[in-house]
């Protein structure tokens, strides 16, 4: 699968777990669950972004606004979610971990080093 092709699909995940009526955490109404769920999808997207090519600044700031878009649509729009400032926490730590995490072409990553 092209570096592209896995940022569409986990953008598409992300806008799927955020927008469905029930929140997807297999049934476990846990604000745990809902951290944990949040943070992959965001650090999936934003990971994913980066292997894309696109820029970490670009991503972090588009997913950050999305981040606050999405709970107000979630309060707004879907009656059976409400907005969340935890969620909002999750995804912000999620946008985090995606900048810092190698990309498999990173040196960090594919365990190389300067010295040889």
């Amino acid at each position: 699968m092209t570096a592209r092709l896995l940022f569409a699909a986990a953008v598409a995940v992300q806008v799927l777990v955020l927008y469905t009526p029930e929140p997807p955490t297999g049934g476990v109404r846990s604000p745990v669950a809902a951290a944990v769920v949040h943070l992959v999808v965001f650090a999936a997207a934003v990971w994913t972004g980066r292997r894309a090519g696109l820029p970490t600044r670009l991503l972090a700031g588009a997913f950050a606004a999305h981040a606050g878009i999405s709970e107000a649509i979630q309060e707004a729009l879907l009656p059976e979610r409400s907005a969340e400032l935890a969620d909002i926490a999750a995804d912000l730590a999620g946008i985090v971990l995606g900048a810092l995490l190698p990309r498999s072409d990173d040196r960090m990553w594919a365990g190389r080093t300067d010295e040889g």
